[in-house]
């Protein structure tokens, strides 16, 4: 499946479906993929329909397009591939140049699975009670107002702290090199059991990055009337918090299973993407 809004990805997923039919394999595609880019092949209604009849997914896009169809499959033991259409790019780790290559790896099974997990935010907006999964992070924040906004936090249901601040960002270890890196916060091994709290631009400077075990249960509530805080789950925006509204952050018993090449680490994505260098480094 690939993402729409990347004209890119036309050319790219073309080659891989010739590619796998080449083989002998059978190649799917869900709807909304066959639509957007004239593809001729078998379709699935959706991107669970695809999980459940393929043996791996092949993403074409950026980190979001990813995040996306990792919280829709969740839990399935279908692992996922991301082929890197441009941008920065942690989750998708094959280059689209290197996709010919990346596929010779996969016939041979040069290649490795990792569960991740996710969390899982739970939303109390008044009456209503909302759910959603997130592979990255649950992030709180103020919404369109150059005012701090307020926010108690407890862990375990002791009393954490009041943040005064901009938002708060609660990373998976997955999520570690997304928005937390760009607030301060620590990277993260992506199997390490954690959770980290990042506080975005707090009034108080001994507000720091927080790393919590992933066992933890994180409790926030907003104390500002609406509209002033927002909440939204890998980007995409959740609901408006009104002051008093809760949300609860704990491990989603749901996990997903990224596939690693041979020759790929975390290691070496730190080194390339984040062009870290040293006297023994290349």
């Amino acid at each position: 499946m690939g993402n729409p809004e990347k004209s890119a990805c036309v050319e790219v997923l073309q080659q891989a479906a010739s590619l796998i039919r080449r083989t002998g394999r059978m190649v799917l595609t869900e709807d909304s993929t066959a639509n957007s880019f004239s593809l001729k092949m078998p379709i699935e209604r959706d991107v669970v329909s695809l999980a459940r009849k393929t043996d791996l997914v092949l993403v074409f896009g950026g980190d979001g397009t990813m995040l996306r169809v990792a919280r829709e499959i969740a839990g399935a033991r279908t692992p996922i591939l991301g082929i890197n259409i441009g941008g920065l790019g942690f989750l998708t780790g094959v280059p689209s140049g290197d996709l010919k290559h990346a596929l010779t790896q996969i016939w041979q099974g040069d290649y490795t699975f990792e569960p991740r997990a996710l969390l899982q935010a739970t939303v109390e907006c008044g009456k209503t009670k909302l759910r959603a999964a997130a592979l990255n992070d649950v992030v709180i924040s103020r919404s369109g107002t150059s005012r701090l906004i307020d926010l108690d936090v407890a862990v375990d249901g002791e009393p954490l702290t009041r943040y005064r601040c901009d938002g708060l960002i609660v990373s998976s270890p997955t999520g570690s090199t997304a928005y937390s890196l760009a607030a301060g916060g620590a990277v993260v091994h992506p199997t390490a059991k954690v959770i980290a709290l990042t506080p975005i631009c707090p009034h108080t400077l001994s507000n720091r990055s927080l790393v919590l075990p992933l066992t933890s249960t994180v409790e926030i509530q907003a104390a500002n009337p609406k509209p002033a805080t927002v909440l939204s789950v890998d980007g995409d925006l959740t609901c408006e918090l009104d002051a008093g509204d809760k949300i609860l952050i704990r491990q989603s018993q749901r996990t997903v299973r990224l596939m690693h090449l041979a020759g790929s680490s975390f290691y070496k994505a730190l080194r390339r993407k984040l062009h870290w260098r040293g006297t023994n480094l290349t």
